[in-house]
């Protein structure tokens, strides 16, 4: 499952200066299959982005330019949506007013005041639920395209390990995007490499890297600036790490030819990838849980008790056989062998970091009943090689979803009825 789109989290303060004063006759823009996208629509899309990128500090590029690639993405979302609905993918209210919540709660505010801060900048809520439940449609769209794909297996992660893919220094990175298609004549070749020559001849002269990705890229994060986030330099395409593993924060690679086109990188940070070293403890527990036969006050008593026996020197383990209702640790006297801190929740983690080995806690209260702790040992585990191959499992996963997402949005624009009236 991947979570709400990230423009759902942006949504609240896009709305306060998104709203667009409408004409009484409504342009269109485009025609997506038998739906259009009206001129407001572009405008408060644009608006939007123009509020985005000077949050950011970003400057933008020309009008003509941010319309054009705004009003590919609303064409791409268009598409996702009228691809949801017919597949069945449908949206309860339920679900939209959860994803309201979350919105509210993101903003500091109640349901309710979220609706006032809308409404006072002059933005409709039923509008702004639409804008929701159109963001969690295509966000199942997504999930669903994602979750056909095979799942990861270990003789993959064990491939990509032994390829030495992971560790080393890791990169911040931006990237354009110039397209060109698969079977390119020689001279659509040299109009895409003459296009990326006046890119970089622009950054050169002092625009932002992050406004050219917005006026000039081609990729899916265009409109972010061209954002690619965090890379290490063994997981990149061999081209491409031997690219950027000499540049400083703040420079820019020579354009690199891809199956996709020409691709231009930016390097907007590095950091070394170290060691993972995790404190790990091993403790014994018991806890009793309120139940038909044992009030929440019987149960309080009832460990306070059994602490007293233990006190006065009888066995944790024994006594955490008769009495734990922790089924998964009972048998084995309460036994917790080497576990990090937040392996059993912020409870358990908040009194096991407060005791020393040998130390017996006080009675404690979870939301599943009443808990006693003896911390027995602790020591610190090097956790590097699990990590990398969870990171490599992640890495791996990620890559074939962006494949296949990005595969299936090529097939859903490419076979589908779009016309341009800008």
């Amino acid at each position: 499952m991947i979570p709400l789109l990230p423009v759902l989290a942006l949504l609240l303060p896009l709305a306060a200066t998104a709203q667009v004063e409408r004409e009484p006759v409504d342009s269109i823009v485009a025609l997506v299959e038998e739906d259009v996208i009206l001129r407001s629509e572009l405008d408060q899309a644009i608006e939007g982005i123009e509020s985005q990128v000077a949050a950011r500090g970003e400057s933008l590029p020309p009008r003509n330019v941010l319309e054009e690639q705004v009003l590919e993405r609303l064409v791409t979302q268009r598409l996702q949506r009228l691809r949801a609905e017919q597949t069945g993918i449908r949206v309860s209210d339920a679900d939209v007013d959860d994803a309201l919540n979350r919105v509210a709660q993101q903003n500091n505010l109640t349901l309710p005041q979220l609706r006032e801060v809308l409404e006072a900048d002059g933005y409709e809520f039923e509008e702004f639920r639409r804008e929701i439940r159109n963001e969690i449609l295509m966000s199942r769209l997504q999930e669903r395209v994602m979750n056909s794909m095979d799942e990861i297996t270990e003789t993959e992660v064990d491939i990509f390990l032994a390829s030495d893919q992971l560790g080393g220094r890791e990169y911040l990175l931006s990237q354009i995007l110039v397209s060109v298609p698969e079977s390119a004549s020689p001279e659509q070749v040299g109009e895409a490499r003459a296009r990326v020559q006046e890119i970089i001849e622009q950054i050169e002269q002092g625009m932002a890297f992050s406004a050219a990705a917005i006026s000039y890229s081609q990729s899916p994060d265009a409109l972010e600036g061209g954002d690619v986030g965090w890379r290490s330099i063994s997981a990149l395409p061999r081209p491409f790490a031997e690219a950027i593993q000499d540049l400083q924060p703040g420079e820019v690679s020579e354009p690199l030819r891809t199956p996709a086109g020409f691709v231009i990188l930016n390097v907007r940070d590095v950091r070394e990838q170290g060691e993972v070293i995790v404190k790990e403890y091993r403790a014994r527990h018991l806890m009793v849980s309120p139940s038909e036969l044992i009030t929440a006050d019987q149960a309080r008593e009832r460990v306070q008790e059994l602490r007293q026996r233990i006190v006065e020197g009888e066995e944790f383990a024994a006594l955490a056989r008769e009495y734990s209702s922790d089924q998964t640790t009972a048998n084995i006297g309460g036994l917790m062998d080497w576990f990090p801190a937040g392996a059993y929740g912020p409870r358990i983690r908040e009194v096991v970091e407060s005791l020393e080995p040998g130390e017996l806690s006080e009675v404690f209260q979870s939301p599943n009943g009443w808990h006693l702790l003896l911390l027995e040992d602790v020591r610190e585990s090097d956790r590097t090689e699990e990590t990398m191959r969870a990171e490599a499992r992640r890495m791996l996963a990620d890559q074939k979803s962006q494949d296949e997402l990005e595969r299936f949005l090529r097939e859903l624009r490419n076979e589908s009825y779009v016309e341009i009236r800008l």
